[in-house]
């Protein structure tokens, strides 16, 4: 970036996947929506709030498509198009997809930031993309007033191996691929309050591929994947409750990226995880005396956050070593068990 140049976080209202819309808004808006019964090969439409939607192509290929795009959670701007194109990607992994190729989707503004800046963002989304096996092979560019980048993202998954939100099981053990607490660590960005190996932490953990996803389709046990974003661990936890008709538990002492609870101890938050309890907080059951920071790590919005996965919990074991071989983080954080569709939070 040239010295004349803003920071690209000041020009934002709001970064990373703490951009999106709150859940109940969301809700709202798409429940005016048409129903897609009458398309036979849609295999996953927008009924169920999953990752992407999926397309049956023929018997042996299902299409994964999806779209994700925000605006800065960080300055740098190779490393803010890396975030936002790994996160992109995320949700084709978590429909049990492998990548094929992306568009990208670009809004910038022209008269505030340079091409080469322009250029270093989209740079950045390209060796996201190269990292994951698919070129970048086009895409839509707008003038717009704050910095948005993401991609169209599009994989193939066999149209009887696609992993949903909704099919989880009671007795299924719940895992976590990725610690929490991005929200917490970007927020302490924009204040100005991170330390070098806080900043670190927030860029390794949200450029970190979440390819373990495609691997997972025909493995024993595994029920059910959803990746966490920016409704937080209880809000994609709350999805996948619906989608099973079964209670989620939670554990109120998750996996936690290093210095998130000394930020949160100082006070930092996001305006999104206050957003996101507003939103879900009544279909969430939490022990008396908790206190209140865990609330709020529970309901951080998660960049380029982990999968969180219904195992069987005879296969918990097994998936924890195929995890480790392929270079994935995991951490059980819950189960499912018989119940009304909520989240009970437990100590």
């Amino acid at each position: 970036m040239t010295t004349t140049e803003p920071r690209l976080t000041s020009l934002a209202h709001g970064g990373g996947c703490g951009c999106k819309l709150a859940p109940a808004v969301l809700r709202d808006i798409l429940k005016g929506m048409p129903q897609a019964a009458p398309f036979a090969n849609l295999l996953v439409g927008t009924e169920t709030s999953d990752d992407a939607a999926v397309w049956r192509l023929n018997d042996q290929q299902a299409l994964v498509a999806t779209t994700d795009f925000f605006m800065p959670v960080v300055d740098d701007p190779f490393h803010f198009g890396q975030i936002a194109a790994t996160n992109a990607l995320s949700d084709v992994y978590a429909m049990g997809g492998t990548p094929i190729f992306a568009l990208a989707i670009v809004g910038m503004p022209v008269n505030v930031l340079s091409t080469r800046t322009i250029g270093r963002i989209l740079q950045g989304g390209a060796v996201a993309c190269a990292a994951a096996g698919v070129p970048v092979a086009g895409g839509h560019s707008i003038d717009s007033v704050e910095p948005i980048y993401g991609l169209v993202a599009l994989g193939l998954v066999h149209p009887d191996q696609v992993l949903t939100n909704r099919g989880a099981r009671p007795g299924d053990v719940l895992v976590l691929t990725k610690p929490l607490g991005v929200g917490v660590l970007s927020a302490a960005f924009k204040q100005e309050r991170l330390s070098k190996d806080g900043y670190r932490t927030l860029t390794d953990t949200t450029t970190r591929l979440n390819t373990l996803g495609a691997k997972l389709p025909g493995r024993p046990g595994v029920h059910a994947v959803t990746d966490v974003t920016g409704f937080g661990l209880l809000g994609h936890a709350l999805e996948m409750a619906r989608g099973a008709d079964a209670t989620v538990e939670i554990t109120a002492d998750p996996p936690t990226l290093s210095g998130v609870a000394e930020l949160l101890g100082g006070g930092i938050r996001t305006g999104a995880s206050g957003r996101n309890w507003d939103s879900y907080g009544a279909e969430v059951e939490m022990p008396e005396g908790l206190e209140p920071w865990r609330r709020d790590l529970l309901t951080d919005p998660q960049t380029s956050g982990g999968l969180l996965i219904a195992v069987a919990e005879a296969e918990v074991e097994a998936l924890r070593a195929f995890a480790r071989i392929n270079g994935s983080g995991f951490d059980v954080v819950g189960r499912v068990v018989e119940g009304p569709p909520r989240v009970r939070v437990t100590r």
